[in-house]
């Protein structure tokens, strides 16, 4: 059973390996942790000689939901490291190289890549090595079968770290390929601070969120809402967007789904809230974030236009508890990376739930191919250093 469907249920309604990949997360992570920490040497030898480069640049980069695991962690680990990382998409880089690699500095590209194989993630890489004149790579990948993997099994300028096999998502939608990487992309940049020993409180807590608080999660997929809003800042702004893809995603565009950051909403974007509007608060857990966070959630329950405004909160509030709110089983008073796993969790389960209940198949939300796993249908041009503009 997983996600409080039997086996049979979920193979009739097409969605038994997204409930499984959903739910083996909190194992999963263990492994990915310990997979990283027996690499060690290997990782420090590699990244050693570039982090001692005071102006090297560290670009996140990946496709679709790959592309929001930069989104997560830039913000996070540039202000624990100190150092420059940015979120670039692929599919914004291979469409301008120019713009995105214009500076010849030192530059660590690390992209996430469930599968290793959608065009926009291999022609990103190899743009950045045909553009850069100091450019290494860092593939964080799921597939050892995919092309990204491969390449880097001759190339002496890259490191390439596999997840646990299980990780490679079978079903439409990525889950539990995402967390795993972030996971091990945290565990590289910050590691003192993501070992086995110190997530086990966060696998623990959302072992207890699939059982303790499935049914509440659950129960919100059950309000026939039409349109759905994530709301988070900073590092949660990421997970904010991951969130509204993956309810686009299984729910095959039949909702209206947004996203943004809780002070950013009331610039325009709030305009969209009517009475058929469920607003899902991700409240940060930095002292002076939260404030703004709390503020907005304010508002939004008095401004009474929402269908329904739901906090998401690790640690307990008064003022979150006027209105509906989750609170974590256990109170992590963990940084806002951390709280990307149970808050993932959440918007996974919820937009799992959605699709059972509107009839569309988890597993492949679009039957009729026009939106694909792994991408199809993309050309890639070749480009020439001629293209470059002055």
């Amino acid at each position: 059973m997983y996600l409080g469907h039997s086996i049979q249920a979920l193979q009739a309604a097409g969605g038994e390996a997204t409930a499984r990949e959903i739910s083996q997360q909190p194992q999963s992570w263990q492994k990915t942790l310990a997979s990283v920490s027996e690499q060690r040497e290997q990782i420090n030898v590699f990244l050693t000689p570039l982090l001692s480069q005071p102006d090297l640049r560290i670009i996140m980069t990946g496709a679709g939901t790959s592309a929001f695991a930069g989104r997560a962690l830039a913000p996070y680990l540039s202000g624990q490291t100190r150092r420059r990382f940015e979120a670039i998409a692929t599919t914004d880089i291979v469409t301008d190289p120019n713009e995105y690699f214009a500076e010849p500095c030192p530059t660590l590209l690390v992209s996430f890549a469930r599968s290793g194989c959608s065009p926009e993630s291999v022609a990103a890489v190899e743009l950045a090595s045909q553009l850069l004149p100091h450019c290494f790579h860092l593939v964080i990948t799921c597939n050892q079968e995919g092309a990204l993997y491969q390449r880097s099994l001759t190339d002496d300028h890259t490191l390439a770290l596999l997840m646990p096999e299980e990780t490679n998502d079978r079903s439409f939608a990525m889950t539990s390929s995402l967390t795993n990487m972030m996971l091990a992309s945290l565990a590289v940049f910050h590691p003192d601070q993501f070992t086995p020993e110190s997530f086990a409180p966060v696998a623990d807590v959302c072992d207890r969120m699939l059982t303790e608080q499935l049914d509440f999660i659950c129960g919100l997929a059950d309000d026939p809402c039409q349109r759905v809003i994530y709301l988070g800042s900073g590092s949660l702004q990421g997970i904010a967007q991951e969130s509204a893809l993956k309810l686009l995603e299984l729910t095959a565009g039949k909702l209206l789904v947004s996203f943004d950051s809780p002070v950013g909403f009331r610039h325009g974007p709030k305009s969209v809230i009517d009475d058929s509007s469920l607003v899902m608060v991700f409240i940060s857990n930095d002292p002076y974030t939260r404030r703004y966070d709390i503020d907005l959630l304010t508002e939004l329950r008095n401004d009474g236009q929402a269908r329904r405004v739901i906090a998401i909160a690790d640690q307990p509030d008064p003022v979150i508890s006027q209105g509906e709110h989750l609170f974590l089983p256990a109170t992590l008073h963990a940084n806002d990376a951390a709280l990307c796993f149970p808050y993932l969790l959440v918007a996974q389960i919820y937009a799992f739930s959605r699709a059972v209940n509107m009839t569309i198949s988890p597993d492949n939300p679009c039957p009729s191919g026009e939106v694909n796993r792994v991408v199809q249908g993309v050309t890639i041009y070749p480009y020439q250093n001629s293209f470059r503009r002055n």
